[in-house]
This record gives C-alpha cells, sequence and structure tokens, in this order.
C-alpha cells in the first residue's frame, strides 16, 4: 500500500482479494494445502461457472496455482496458494484485523 501512514484501514484493503467468494476460495486453500474443485463448489454454494470466474481472477493475479488432471479415470481441478496468494491472504487479513480492532476501541457515536 502506498499512502499516509496514518490511512484508514480499509484504504489497503484489496478488492481482488476481499471479494467474499475469492477470500473464501483463498482461506480455504490455505487451510487444505491443496483443494479440489467440487470441494470448493460445494463449501462455497457456488456453480461450476461462477467458481470458475473466481478462480481465473486469482489464477490471473498470481494467486493460485489451478492444476488438471485425474483421479483414476475422472478429471479433476486442484487448487494450491501460491507464494504471492498466501501474502496477499496475510496482508487481507492484517487489515480486517485493523478495523476489527478500530470498530472494538471506539466507544458510542455521538
Amino acid at each position: 500500500m502506498t499512502g499516509p501512514v496514518d490511512a484508514h484501514p480499509v484504504t489497503g484493503l484489496d478488492d481482488v482479494v476481499h471479494q467474499r467468494v475469492r477470500l473464501g476460495i483463498l482461506t480455504i486453500a490455505h487451510e487444505a494445502r491443496r483443494v479440489e474443485f467440487g470441494f470448493l463448489r460445494t463449501q462455497l454454494e457456488l456453480t461450476a461457472g461462477n467458481l470458475s470466474q473466481h478462480l481465473g481472477v486469482l489464477e490471473t493475479a498470481g494467486l493460485v496455482d489451478v492444476e488438471k488432471g485425474y483421479a483414476g479415470k475422472r478429471g479433476r481441478t486442484w487448487i494450491t496458494l501460491t507464494a504471492a496468494g498466501n501474502a496477499a491472504l496475510a496482508a487481507e487479513i492484517a487489515r480486517l484485523k485493523q478495523l476489527i480492532a478500530r470498530v472494538e476501541t471506539t466507544t458510542e457515536a455521538p
């Protein structure tokens, strides 16, 4: 992030990462280390097409790797976080924690 040191934490949120579905993908992939497309689709309650679009955004940004292969005779797609993906997720979580801290320490509004 560039800008004033005292900028509001919301200014550092990454639109690619912060979107609800993409944040879910990154979080699940972080937890699982390697996650299958069908598992993500079920967990996030998405259509295959919708999930594919979000994965495309994350892959283009260099945050995930998408690997196609076979498990037996069935085609499978696996998703893993890249180093950049791990860093982007960590930065997003840090910003969200800053936002939460500001809310929790704020007294009642006038």
